[in-house]
Order: structure tokens, then C-alpha cells, then sequence
């Protein structure tokens, strides 16, 4: 009875794309659909990142329709981290989270993660990896990972290879840096995100873990893009979010991995993938979420 009730909060979901007409109304059909039937109180923020095809029309046309849609205009292709920084700060409501135009992050148990908003700051998506003895070996490990990680190998392999580096240089134990996250939007907009790439996800994660964020990670496993396409993997995208996380983790990243290791303030990571460690409370609204490690 208790996980059938909306839960009684206000969501801001956040979009960005770039030429994105081929799945646009799919994508904001969708949004909507999820809101309306979740919640009572929520927006959807499109950041139209420059696009020079039918995307303006269409956002247009739709907002007519839908005064919960709220279209930011970038007079030119900015960039992830920008166009989502620009989605933050716009965001009005209680909490925040975002999905990808092409719909890459399986969200259907989106009101179990919004209840669990009541007991912890931030729930990180992680792309889950199946419990088996072997999974608990490293090496082997990254090779769960690859798994249903990206729309590819290669793009897989990128993926996992950012994911290790961001794991070495800043410290801090996530199982995955790129998902669904949900966040308060004070909080999101209290971090003062320097990120211009898709960096800034992971940015946003580390600076709020080293605030004394609690997280718990939760499953949201990644589905290959069936339209349009995909640009974050572009060698001009990844060189940029090389120099990115290099420029950043210079200028604050060591401070904060330093600060940690002298045992200051620093979060704490809960996971669904570790059900004996979780309150008896958490347990129960998660109980359904067990089903994606087998």
C-alpha cells in the first residue's frame, strides 16, 4: 500500500540535446507520461543545445500544449556540462534528476527512487553488474561491466576506462559516474560546478560526497540507443573530457581526495547491491530493485 501512493515531493526532470528532432516528442511524451503518473508537482527543463534541424519548432510547438516544459535556448552547441549547469540552475522544484534524450537509463522504478529520497540525500543509478562469486574479483569484474555498459565495445571500453580514472583520482567509491541521479536541488545548485564536458555528472557526485552527501546506489541499467545518434563518444568529446577532469582535478580534486584521507568531512555510501548493510526501512521500499543483480 505504501509504495502505490505518489510520493509528496517536487520533481525538476532535465534534458539537453543537440539536433535530437528524431526522438524529441518520443522523448518529452515519455517525461510527461512518468511525471504525471508519479508525482503531483514537476517540471521538465529541455536545454536545446545550439540544434540547427527541426528541434526549436518542435520544443515550440509543444510548450503550447504544455506549460510544465520549460525550453532554455543556447544560441550555440555549448556542450554538456554547460547546457546541464544551465538545467540546474532553472530547475524550481524540491529535487532533480536527468535522463538522456534517447531514453539510455531504464527509469521504471522511478517512484522507488524518489521514496527513497526520505532517507537519504542523493540516489546514484549504477549500471548493475550480476552477484556472482567471480564479479567479487576485480579484473573480473571490469568485465561484468563491459557487459551492457554502452551501445558497443568501444563505447564500452571508453566508459569504463573514465570510470577508473575518476575512481583513482579523486577517491571515491562509486560504482558508476555516468547514470540517473537524483538529487535536492538546493543541494545541486549549492556546488558551484566548474565542468564544461560530461564531467560535470561526475563532478557533481564527487563534490557532494566530499560535502557529507549520503548516497545510496541503486539499479538503472543502460539501454542501447535505437535512433538518432549518440556524441558523447566522439574523439573530440573524449579528448575535451580529458582535459576536463585533468584541468579540474588540479585545481581542486587533489585538495578534496587529500582532505579525505585525513579523515575530514566526507560521505557515505549505502548500496541495494549489499542488502544486509541497509536499515530494515530501506530494505523493504527496495526489496523490488533486488531482482536486477541476478
Amino acid at each position: 500500500m505504501f509504495m502505490q501512493s505518489k510520493p509528496c515531493i517536487s520533481v525538476s526532470m532535465l534534458a539537453w540535446g543537440l539536433n535530437e528532432e528524431a526522438l524529441l516528442v518520443e522523448f518529452l511524451d515519455r517525461a510527461f507520461q512518468l511525471l504525471e503518473s508519479t508525482v503531483d508537482d514537476y517540471e521538465v527543463i529541455f536545454v536545446n543545445d545550439g540544434s540547427t534541424d527541426g528541434t526549436s519548432s518542435i520544443l515550440e510547438a509543444y510548450r503550447k500544449h504544455e506549460p510544465r516544459l520549460k525550453v532554455i535556448n543556447n544560441p550555440q552547441n555549448v556542450n554538456v556540462g554547460i547546457s546541464c549547469r544551465r538545467a540546474i540552475e532553472h530547475a524550481s522544484k524540491n529535487y532533480l534528476f536527468w535522463q538522456t534524450v534517447d531514453w539510455a537509463y531504464d527509469i521504471s522504478e522511478f517512484k522507488i527512487f524518489l521514496n527513497l529520497l526520505r532517507h537519504y540525500d542523493v540516489v546514484q543509478g549504477i549500471r548493475p553488474v550480476p552477484e556472482r562469486l567471480l564479479s567479487y574479483i576485480p579484473i573480473v569484474r571490469s568485465i561484468y561491466r563491459v557487459k551492457g555498459r554502452s551501445d558497443n565495445l568501444w563505447k564500452a571500453v571508453i566508459s569504463l576506462t573514465n570510470y577508473y580514472v575518476l575512481r583513482i583520482l579523486f577517491g571515491v567509491n562509486f560504482h558508476d559516474f555516468q547514470n540517473v541521479t537524483f538529487y535536492p536541488t538546493k543541494l545541486a545548485q549549492s556546488l558551484e560546478l566548474q565542468g564544461v564536458t560530461p564531467f560535470v555528472n561526475p563532478e557533481m557526485l564527487i563534490r557532494s560526497y566530499y560535502s557529507g552527501a549520503r548516497f545510496i546506489e541503486v539499479p538503472i541499467r543502460f539501454i542501447p540507443r535505437s535512433k538518432g545518434k549518440a556524441k558523447g563518444t566522439k574523439i573530440r568529446t573524449v579528448l575535451a573530457t580529458v582535459i576536463d577532469i585533468s584541468k579540474h582535478w588540479l585545481q581542486w580534486g587533489w585538495k578534496l581526495r587529500f582532505c579525505k584521507a585525513k579523515g575530514q568531512m566526507h560521505g557515505s555510501i549505502d548500496r541495494v547491491s549489499r542488502p544486509l548493510m541497509l536499515r530494515d526501512e530501506v530494505a523493504l521500499i527496495v526489496v523490488p530493485l533486488f531482482k536486477h543483480f541476478r
